[in-house]
């Protein structure tokens, strides 16, 4: 976040323009429309408007230095020198080697305004990228965040989401180390960028299931995609009309209540149970699940050169969901769980004995590895009849023709 010559938030308002229809999330017809509150006219400033963002680029950056600077983390030994210089200065631990990625949050794409509270963006922002080191076995060191806001974005929604994100950071005790900011069009753009370090030659790949492997996956599944069905189904909360729960300042966008919708923002990365399957040799290859399960194994297969085969009644549905207004949790629907995507939780393979619980965490046999050589080939899932079928790939992938 070094700060640029170049100013990308000019004083003049520019109109945003109109996104990619067939890359956006649509909501019913029937509901209301997805818009901002307008600006406030010339002079004006009436509680119904919202203000564009106050800050440009310079102010906008000291702000989020201090708070990176206020937060337990910053003290983590990773980072030697982070914002304020052309490029942050990592240590890393003698005999490791990095790891590094790297993930969009995208406004329209992966969360709505009107429904997504700017504390469980920011979260669910870094929690994409903090799994992706836990599916690898790993330990976080470092986040850089690159954040494009259009200009009717308000500073007290950039405050939350940072709040969310650093918060998330403090609990794994890493340190937002720098990034970049810029002006956008139309919307909110975030890429977070973690970089994290295993001993040298023990990062867990997708690449490295065996015939004879079970399948195993942590936590439960579904939970998120069948809260994001109920949103859709549901009324939106218009921005201007919800008061969240966290909101404190009266010029903050208004939200729903983090608390309403939990498991969709929410979802908490493995780290804990990702080292200890790396460090005990227990998995032989590894990926969260973000995706799908259906996608997720598929891309294991397709990387260790192996077919699979998972049975349907052992893949453990969230069970603790609870929709707004509904007093007795239910089980999710199947292809929630099988399809979905956004649970980042742990999907595996083991030829060793795997305990039912790991940091606390449960673990679930949902199936084995077969050699590629198995005819039909594919994945392949047994039904509640008993019965063997194909299992084709499901999940979210984007750019796919509907």
């Amino acid at each position: 976040m070094g700060v640029s010559t170049r100013p990308d938030y000019p004083s003049k308002r520019s109109t945003p323009s109109t996104p990619n229809e067939a890359n956006v999330l649509k909501p019913d017809p029937s509901q209301p429309a997805f818009d901002l509150p307008p600006l406030a006219p010339a002079g004006r400033s009436p509680s119904r408007y919202i203000d564009p963002m106050p800050l440009v680029e310079k102010r906008l950056i000291e702000r989020t230095r201090r708070r990176a600077h206020g937060s337990h983390s910053y003290g983590s030994r990773s980072v030697v020198a982070g914002i304020g210089d052309d490029c942050a200065i990592l240590r890393v631990p003698p005999r490791h080697e990095l790891l590094v990625t790297t993930d969009f949050s995208i406004e329209g794409v992966h969360f709505r305004r009107d429904w997504h509270p700017p504390e469980l963006v920011g979260r669910r922002c870094l929690t994409r990228g903090l799994s992706d080191i836990a599916a690898m076995g790993g330990e976080p060191r470092a986040v850089f965040l690159s954040l494009a806001v259009a200009g009717n974005v308000p500073q007290p929604w950039v405050d939350r989401f940072l709040t969310g994100l650093l918060d998330l950071a403090d609990e794994f005790n890493v340190r937002l180390a720098g990034g970049d900011t810029a002006q956008s069009d139309h919307g909110i753009l975030a890429d977070i960028v973690v970089v994290g370090s295993v001993p040298r030659g023990t990062a867990v790949l997708r690449s490295g299931a065996q015939p004879g492997d079970q399948i195993y996956v942590t936590g439960e599944l579904g939970a998120a995609a069948a809260e994001l069905a109920q949103l859709r189904k549901s009324k939106p909360a218009k921005l201007g009309t919800a008061k969240s729960k966290t909101q404190s300042n009266s010029n903050s966008p208004d939200s729903p209540p983090p608390s309403k919708y939990s498991q969709h923002l929410g979802p908490y990365p493995r780290i804990a149970v990702g080292k200890i399957l790396r460090r005990r040799r227990i998995a032989s290859a590894m990926i969260d699940l973000s995706d799908g399960l259906s996608t997720d194994l598929d891309h294991i297969c397709h990387e260790s050169h192996v077919n699979a085969e998972i049975d349907a009644s052992a893949i453990p549905r969230a069970r603790n969901l609870q929709h707004v207004g509904e007093k007795t949790p239910a089980t999710v629907d199947f292809d929630f769980a099988l399809h979905g995507g956004d649970d980042y939780e742990l999907l595996f393979t083991s030829s060793a004995a795997v305990p039912a619980h790991i940091a606390g965490v449960p673990v679930t046999c949902i199936g084995r590895i077969l050699p590629s050589s198995t005819t039909p080939m594919g994945m392949r899932m047994i039904d509640a009849a008993g019965k063997s079928r194909p299992l084709k790939a499901a999940g979210w992938e984007h750019f796919k023709r509907k």
